[in-house]
């Protein structure tokens, strides 16, 4: 698939040349079901754009627009952890900065001079949605321009080609956009970690405050512990971006994912009415689509920290946006410690995680042939 310039609420059939991922279907406008026999129509909302999706075969069981680019948000920071997560220590002391402090938009209260480990700055991300906390673990991943290259490569390696990022918070930023197919896409890698799995279903964090004491903060999807088998994910929520929500649940052995961008309601009143519909007719719906891997990248190029650059997959044009690469190269099997470090430990990061994605792929492969609370923003 081509990359083209990311406009918000313009779908990719208009923008970019090329078969949608994950189906002809899913690059439909408006609301698209197949329903059969018993099955009704999936609950009326205002949301811009949504999906359904089976969490474990990776069917689309109903979406509406999906393939439609629109600002993320705070869902934004589940591709930050599963960018991050593989290849930062836990245990890993950070001392707060004044960056961190001043970056803009929602806050856990991460202080100058302080020490968090790196556990506790994922929590803080991620169950309070803290843009100071994110900010901390990219200082500490070699730096947000480093984070923002690994979770574009990481992006397009799984094939959420709709996915442009500018910064790691899901701060409203001019090109950072994605579709609710790619949240669903990316959640779905995400949740395949048992870490990220807890780090999204933690109800309350305890953090230090400078008189020694610590106060808590709490977790800001208000599904957890009032909807039944609820196992995450994010809220979000911008100026721009309205409201937004990825969530997933699990009864009698079914596990759905569901995706809600750009909605004036509470996305997780609207992402509950959704799971709520998977549940009751997910037997009876023909899947319109399917979450699928991206193609092989056979290359990832290393830029150098110093150029400023992203990572850029050969024979991908750079979006909008992206820096053109002019001359750094090589494989990732062929990535020395030298490159790595050039290249800042989100591209090893990412580089890893590339590898565990087509790990993944081959093993599915093989299986298949045997049988936000409401505020300033992110």
């Amino acid at each position: 698939m081509a990359a083209a310039a990311l406009v918000p609420g313009v779908s990719p059939s208009a923008a970019v040349a090329g078969d949608p991922i994950g189906g002809e279907r899913l690059a439909e406008p408006g609301v698209v079901v197949d329903l059969g026999a018993g099955a009704v129509l999936p609950p009326v909302n205002e949301a811009a754009a949504y999906v359904v999706a089976d969490l474990q075969t990776g069917e689309v069981l109903a979406s509406k627009s999906a393939h439609e680019r629109h600002p993320p948000a705070s869902t934004l920071k589940v591709l930050t952890a599963l960018t991050l997560l593989p290849g930062l220590d836990k245990s890993q002391v950070v001392v707060g900065a004044d960056e961190d402090v001043l970056v803009e938009g929602s806050k856990v209260g991460i202080a100058a001079g302080l020490s968090y480990d790196v556990d506790l700055l994922f929590k803080a991300m991620l169950v309070d949605s803290g843009n100071d906390a994110a900010q901390a673990l990219a200082r500490t991943a070699g730096g947000v321009e480093q984070t923002v290259a690994g979770m574009n490569a990481v992006a397009r390696e799984l094939g959420a080609f709709d996915t442009q990022v500018i910064n790691p918070s899901g701060l409203d930023e001019p090109g950072q956009l994605t579709s609710a197919y790619d949240l669903a896409l990316i959640a779905r890698a995400a949740l395949e970690r048992q870490d990220f799995r807890t780090y999204v279903t933690t109800l309350t964090v305890d953090l230090p405050a400078r008189d020694g004491t610590s106060y808590q903060i709490q977790n800001g999807n208000r599904l957890l512990g009032s909807y039944d088998g609820l196992i995450g994910v994010k809220t979000g929520y911008t100026t721009l971006a309205r409201h937004t929500y990825v969530g997933a649940a699990e009864r009698d052995g079914r596990r759905f994912v569901v995706t809600v961008l750009r909605t004036e309601d509470r996305a997780e009143v609207v992402a509950a009415a959704l799971l709520d519909w998977a549940f009751l007719n997910a037997d009876a719906v023909t899947p319109v689509g399917e979450l699928v891997l991206g193609p092989p990248v056979p290359v990832i190029s290393a830029v150098p920290e110093e150029s400023g650059g992203p990572l850029q997959t050969p024979g991908q044009p750079p979006a909008a946006g992206d820096a053109v690469d002019a001359g750094a190269g090589g494989g990732l099997g062929a990535l020395t410690t030298t490159a790595l470090v050039g290249v800042g430990l989100v591209g090893a990061v990412a580089a890893l995680r590339i590898r565990a994605v087509r790990r993944d792929r081959l093993r599915r492969e093989q299986f298949r042939g045997r049988s936000i609370r409401p505020g300033r923003g992110a």
